[in-house]
Order: C-alpha cells, then structure tokens, then sequence
C-alpha cells in the first residue's frame, strides 16, 4: 500500500526507518493511507463517514485496554498491532517519549491525532470553516506526522520537546492544502478560511482574484517561516537519519512553493511534476543539501534555538 501511494514515503521506509521499527512504519502509513480514502473517497454520506471514525476510536480504545478486538478488517488490524507495538515498548522499560512534555507515548499520541484529523474531514465536507478550524486541523497533523517519524526514526533518541517540535510539519501541512485546494474544492473541501472568503461560493477561477493570491502569498510565507524554524528544530535532534528525513520531507513541500511563487502565487489544478523521477531527483538533493547545512549548526545544538519571528509564532500557534 505504501508503495503504490508515495514511492518517497515507500523509500523513505526502507532506507531510513530503525529496522525494528520498519513494521510500524509501513502500518502507520497504510491504516492512514487507507483512513483518508474512506473518508475522502469511499463513504459520501457523513453520517457514514462518522460512523467509520467512531468504530476506529473505540477499537483504539479497546486494544489500549488490553482487550482483543474481533470482526477486524485486515487495514483495522494494522491498527491493532500498532497498540500492540505501543505496549510492548512499555513492557520493555522504554520511556515514553512524545508530545511537548516528552512524557507521552508517542505511538499512541499519534494515533490518536490522526483519527482527530479523520473526524474533522468527516464533518467538514461542504461546509465553510474558520481559521481557528483549519490551524487546529494542521496542529492535530502536524502531531501525528511529527511522532509518527520519531517512533519510526531514531526511536528513543533525543529530539526537542518544546514549541518547535511540531512546527515543520504543519509547515507542510500548509504548503499540502495549498498544493491540493482546486482539488479538495472539487471534493467539496475548502480549505480557504471563512474570514477570507466570507459567505460567497468559490470556484477555480476565484483563486486568481488579486484576494485570494494575496493570501496564497501570506500562506507561503508561514509556510517558509515554518521550515526555517523545523530546520533548527531538527538541528538539536539526536538521530542523522532522523534529520535526513526531516530535511527530505521539507525539501518535498518547499518545491511545491518554489512552484507558486514562479506561478506569482495562482494556485494550478495539479502539481504532477513532483511525481516524476526528475522531480523525485530534485526533491532528493534539496533534501540531501539541507541536512548537510543543517548538519554544521547541529554541533551547537545545547545553545538553544533563536528567538523566533512574528511569522513563526504565528505557526507556533497553529501547532499549540
């Protein structure tokens, strides 16, 4: 599943994932990958789609009680055996390690976030939303992508447990809603806050209008500002493939905004390029080049991260 979705996700796996890890990595993909197309594609009616969430938040909650779930899909096991995973940790005197306070398990924190995202997606088709909707939406993510790799990479190892942790990835999260709004426009999702559209119907052609490219420009720029403050963040973490990693996933979403700003920030249908093997090589050394740079300041770590900006603490508090 993971290899026929995302060949970087896939690669990314096998080459940089702890090898006893590398089961859970393949999992968490795949039950995420398989949530979102059911919620997304498969179920069109809410009441369904809410159903669906709720049946995985108690066989969550049931395999976190010690009981063993029956009448599983083969997708719904992989949730299983991720709790499973979880506990064994526990049982081998592991500490737990996640969140902000560095005390929570990470897996399950992950788990978690992840089915908050799925029920704010089962609610929101067709529905304007807010601002304080979307950045709670991107903080839920950003959560779950964040422990999600620093279970799977590097597992154990030190990382930064303050307002940072989680910031690059809802950086990409931002640039993901960019990149994808004609299309989730057309699924029925609108991830233009209500503020800046007020109560007036958008189509393809409105994302054009001098409005609409100037808040694609301040996205951008959150977005940029993000990744500056997640390179710091993965400067102070521990593991060299964990910041490969990291580096790789922002150079990922830093060619999609490279994209806009040639495009003088008008949003297009589709980005296919990234998925070519030109543009996977491209994407490959921007990441290879960032961890390299990120690699000199990481010596000095233990001096703390800088002070950030106006636009990172407004990304700080989508995250928070």
């Amino acid at each position: 599943m993971t290899r026929t979705a995302s060949r970087q996700s896939y690669l990314t796996i096998r080459w940089l994932a702890d090898r006893a890890y590398r089961a859970d990595a393949f999992a968490l993909y795949a039950y995420f990958r398989w949530l979102d197309d059911t919620v997304d594609e498969r179920l069109v009616d809410q009441r369904e789609r809410l159903a669906f969430v709720a049946r995985q938040r108690t066989l969550l909650a049931q395999a976190t009680a010690g009981a063993a779930p029956t009448d599983v899909s083969p997708e719904e096991a992989l949730l299983v055996g991720l709790v499973r995973s979880a506990q064994a940790s526990t049982r081998r005197g592991e500490p737990a390690v996640g969140g902000l306070d560095g005390r929570s398990d990470g897996l399950l924190l992950c788990l978690h976030s992840m089915l908050d995202v799925m029920d704010f997606d089962a609610r929101r088709r067709g529905r304007p939303v807010t601002q304080d909707e979307l950045d709670d939406y991107t903080g839920r993510l950003a959560i779950a992508v964040t422990e999600a790799l620093h279970h799977c990479i590097g597992h154990g190892r030190c990382s930064p447990h303050d307002e940072t942790r989680y910031v690059a990835v809802a950086g990409a999260h931002i640039t993901h809603m960019l990149r994808d709004l004609a299309e989730d426009l057309d699924a029925g999702y609108l991830n233009i806050p209500s503020e800046v559209i007020a109560d007036r119907p958008v189509s393809f052609q409105d994302l054009h209008t001098p409005e609409l490219r100037d808040w694609v420009r301040d996205r951008v720029a959150l977005a940029r500002s993000s990744f500056a403050t997640g390179r710091r963040c993965l400067a102070q973490t521990e593991s060299p493939r964990c910041r490969l990693a990291g580096h790789a996933y922002i150079a990922r979403f830093e060619w999609v905004l490279d994209t806009v700003e040639r495009d003088g920030y008008r949003l297009r249908r589709s980005y296919p390029e990234r998925a070519t093997w030109r543009g996977g090589l491209t994407i490959a050394a921007d990441g290879a080049r960032s961890a390299l740079a990120g690699a000199r300041p990481a010596a000095r770590r233990t001096r703390g991260v800088p002070k950030p900006g106006p636009a990172e603490r407004s990304a700080n508090r989508t995250v928070g």
